[in-house]
């Protein structure tokens, strides 16, 4: 599986604080090894995110991604009000 970062997200990842940065690397494991464990509350997202899926990275901090069938594309990071907000 290829993993890849949509241009926005690397925009987005960029302004994280440090501590936010970590600890997306630490979820995007835990997501590699199963995407649906327990802690990423992994779920389908509707409305301008239709075909998505969202993890939990912290607090209010979001991870929105896109899985074919060859890769997984993530698209946005943020806190939960500017990703849907």
């Amino acid at each position: 599986m290829i993993i890849r970062s949509h241009r926005n997200f690397k925009k987005q990842f960029d302004k994280l604080t440090k501590s936010q940065k970590n600890k997306f690397k630490e979820r995007s494991n835990i997501f590699l090894q199963d995407e649906f464990y327990p802690t990423l509350n992994n779920h389908a997202l509707k409305g301008e995110y239709e075909g998505c899926r969202s993890i939990n990275i912290g607090g209010d901090l979001r991870a929105i991604y896109k899985k074919s069938s060859e890769e997984i594309l993530f698209i946005a990071i943020g806190s939960h009000s500017s990703l849907y907000g």
